[in-house]
């Protein structure tokens, strides 16, 4: 099949890659490609590291492949090309009464993506992870096209989902979608004063989706300080979501530096009353608020940012706390910093989620994080708690690979449906995950 040589780089813009990109428009097209040279698939490259590259290497774009296949309107199940976007499947099946299960913090993440990385959302302590509703996948590997499920190929099912697409490339999935009320959201907003407020207002929350915009600039007594957000969906008129606008070019240095980002945050979280408030807004406002600004990493500048996302268990709160304060006291952060509580819910042997608190922190590039980075590493690896791989950039591979228990187990199924490591990306050789021994 016809290639192009791109150079590419992961939504965090730092690390990069040049490879040689086909782009199927067709499942035939998909199939004789990975027939004739397999290579692992990409979508909108919304993982913010090296996980959808492969340098020196072959690439599968899988954008054009994002038609819907099936919808059973009464039973609420939907069939869709890998390549389909989240946000306009939403767009399309909210009005009609749906939404997809799990929702990610963009709507430009593909279904395929949403599989290989087994996303979770604002709604995970009550829903799970996105693999657990799906009733089944089709998927292309280097030895020939598979389907699996939860009661078919279910060694093959665990180990795609999550599985960074090291099994195969996912042709189509079979979602089972969540009712919804209409396409508005009735949010109500809390300020919260501290890391304890934070954690209680988190863990006594009903809503059926919530999360926390975290300050990760504010120290001493402030220490936590954010705000929370409750969502339900609802139904009536509400103005259209704001028009995007675009960022044309890298930011300068100074536009995120200390001193910026410490008064914007304090004046982000007085936005909102003492006493709180609640508004509408259209839903795509609620779930992917920053796909209003178009290329939005460039505000970071031509060097890129890198993004730190862990997850601890419920017990190891208090080394959450640290982790933060250690954020906090570097002066590294950025205003974009996440709080949620998570539920037991996880797909995949490979699957980030576990039953606690995860916190994810832009983390300008420079001056350069990696001693930050390396350190907050050693704190997660010591409260038994774990990295997500769809952000990472600069882990390292004896503390990643400790962090998933099931991943010798994963390397082996891998191994037996792609011997000759035709689908390895970079993020997989940089942390060595395929080794089997």
């Amino acid at each position: 099949m016809q290639t192009r040589r791109l150079d590419l780089t992961g939504w965090g813009r730092v690390l990069r890659a040049t490879s040689d990109v086909a782009r199927p428009e067709r499942f035939s097209t998909l199939a004789r490609a990975m027939e004739e040279a397999p290579a692992p698939a990409m979508g909108q490259r919304r993982s913010y590291g090296d996980a959808p590259l492969n340098d020196k290497g072959r690439a599968l774009d899988m954008t054009r492949l994002d038609r819907i296949l099936g919808f059973d309107e009464e039973a609420g199940i939907l069939t869709v090309e890998g390549g389909a976007r989240i946000g306009e499947l939403n767009a399309l099946l909210a009005p009609r009464g749906w939404l997809l299960p799990v929702l990610p913090g963009t709507g430009f993440a593909t279904v395929g993506g949403a599989v290989a990385m087994d996303v979770h959302g604002k709604n995970h302590h009550h829903a799970g992870s996105f693999g657990q509703h799906l009733a089944g996948i089709r998927l292309l590997t280097p030895k020939g096209e598979k389907r699996a499920g939860p009661d078919k190929q279910k060694d093959l099912f665990r180990a795609t989902l999550g599985g960074l697409g090291q099994t195969g490339v996912v042709a189509s999935a079979e979602i089972r979608l969540l009712k919804a009320k209409g396409s508005v959201m009735m949010v109500t907003e809390h300020r919260i004063r501290d890391w304890d407020e934070h954690i209680a207002a988190l863990d006594t929350s009903e809503a059926t989706y919530s999360v926390g915009w975290i300050d990760a600039t504010a120290t001493g007594a402030g220490l936590g300080r954010g705000i929370l957000e409750e969502g339900e969906t609802g139904a009536g008129l509400v103005p259209p979501a704001k028009r995007g606008r675009k960022v044309p070019i890298d930011a300068p240095g100074a536009a995120l530096s200390p001193p910026v980002v410490r008064l914007f945050n304090a004046a982000y979280w007085r936005r909102v009353p003492m006493r709180g408030r609640t508004v509408v807004k259209p839903i795509e406002d609620f779930f992917f608020p920053l796909d209003r600004i178009y290329d939005w990493n460039r505000l970071y500048g031509k060097r890129g940012f890198h993004q730190f996302q862990c997850v601890v268990p419920l017990g190891q709160r208090d080394r959450l706390r640290d982790i933060l304060e250690t954020v906090a006291q570097s002066g590294a952060a950025s205003p974009l910093a996440v709080l949620k509580r998570m539920g037991p819910g996880r797909a995949g042997m490979m699957s980030f989620p576990m039953e606690g608190y995860t916190l994810a922190v832009d983390l300008r590039a420079a001056p350069g994080p990696e001693s930050l980075v390396a350190r907050l590493e050693g704190m997660v690896r010591d409260a038994e708690g774990r990295i997500y791989l769809a952000k990472d950039s600069l882990g390292s591979a004896e503390a990643i690979q400790a962090m998933y228990p099931e991943r010798k187990a994963w390397a082996k199924i891998v191994a037996k449906h792609d011997p000759e490591g035709a689908l390895a990306t970079d993020l997989v050789r940089r942390l060595k995950l395929r080794e089997t021994e």
